[in-house]
């Protein structure tokens, strides 16, 4: 898959995973080779099925919205500043659009916020991505979602799905 997965769903594919494979140990023992390869074939179509549809589903439920509601949840200077999101991936990748330039309350200095990154809070308070800031002025934000945060170092492995209570400072 090229679109990262959140945790739960990454479990839920793995725990899919495995439990196929003990179900496929287990018809060895007990069945004959036409009902094993059967069994094999029916547990593997139905892997194939649930694990992307789950993986749509999620990218799905992320909204343009919620992105842009991640932002002030992750970084306090950018409360109040009305962003706007757009999809360049589903579920993965987003471009966001501040309506106010960001407060200097705890983030860089008027026209310093080029490159700077920043990470994005769910609506459970947990580090779900982060963003790039596209311009000096903070207005413009390139934006990841899971694992791709991670790729882009805009997030340590560590951190994402961790607790962010409020919204963090500096």
């Amino acid at each position: 898959m090229t679109a990262a997965l959140p945790r739960d769903l990454a479990e839920l594919g793995a725990a899919l995973e495995r439990a196929a494979e003990r179900d496929l140990a287990a018809e060895r023992q007990h069945a004959t080779p036409a009902r094993r390869s059967r069994r094999a074939t029916v547990l593997i179509a139905a892997a194939a099925i649930a694990v992307p549809a789950a993986a749509v589903g999620a990218s799905q439920l992320l909204s343009n919205d919620d992105v842009a509601r991640s932002l002030p949840a992750g970084t306090f200077s950018l409360i109040g500043t009305q962003p706007t999101c757009t999809t360049v991936t589903a579920g993965v990748e987003y471009r966001c659009t501040l309506a106010r330039v960001p407060s200097t309350d705890g983030g860089p200095a008027p026209g310093e916020w080029m490159g700077t990154v920043e990470p994005t809070v769910d609506a459970t308070k947990h580090v779900n991505g982060g963003c790039r800031s596209l311009r000096a002025d903070g207005t413009e934000w390139a934006c990841y979602i899971g694992e791709k945060a991670v790729q882009e170092k805009i997030i340590a492995r560590g951190f994402l799905g961790e607790s962010a209570p409020a919204p963090g400072r500096g």
